[in-house]
């Protein structure tokens, strides 16, 4: 028997298909938003829209922006002879929160997984080594410490070196297994300052 009706139901299932929602946090959402003001469910509808319609890839750095070229990329303040290559944009993130790098970043949307058919041609690796024609020092590879995050690392490694840049991993001190954006700044940046050459 159904509890509730057809569009409760459906806004139910809606937020549960969306990523770390269960039903009962769709249900408490969906029971939230109902109860919301109407202005308010409008600006949370508005931003929804025009986020869809208006975030895309930095030209440079592949993160998510609503620009040309993301604020990282843009601040002339950045070093922009040292690359860190990370999987996702929340992992770019993680990073930032530690106020502490001062170089730009390669956003890969993903890492080399063979079991889920992704392979380098599906990842930015041809826009990263594009990137390495211009004045590069260093690339640091943080991708997660997963099975797939290590396969990555090694194959940009393989990649990179012919060219003459320095190419370093982060250190351990990021649990084996873990994901980056669920790590303390703390940490983030012992595995930082802590990377080695590869």
């Amino acid at each position: 028997m159904e509890l509730y009706s057809g569009h409760i139901n459906r806004l139910i299932e809606e937020l549960s298909a969306l990523p770390g929602i269960g039903s009962k946090s769709a249900q408490r959402l969906a029971f939230h938003l109902i109860n919301m003001p109407q202005d308010r469910v409008n600006k949370l509808a508005e931003a929804i829209i025009e986020a869809k319609a208006n975030v895309k890839y930095c030209r440079e750095c592949f993160t998510l922006t609503d620009k040309e070229t993301c604020p990282v990329c843009a601040n002339g303040k950045r070093n922009h002879g040292l690359i860190m290559v990370v999987e996702n944009t929340r992992d770019m993130t993680a990073y930032e929160r530690t106020g502490k790098y001062e170089g730009v970043y390669h956003v890969l949307h993903g890492a080399i997984s063979p079991m889920l058919g992704i392979g380098p041609g599906d990842i930015k690796l041809k826009e990263l080594m594009h990137r390495l024609e211009g004045e590069v020092e260093e690339v640091i590879i943080a991708t997660n410490s997963s099975l797939e995050g290590e396969t990555t690392a090694m194959y940009i490694s393989k990649l990179i070196k012919p060219t003459g840049v320095k190419v370093t991993r982060i250190a351990s001190g990021v649990p084996v297994g873990g994901d980056l954006e669920y790590i303390d700044e703390v940490t983030l940046l012992r595995a930082l300052e802590g990377r080695v050459e590869l």
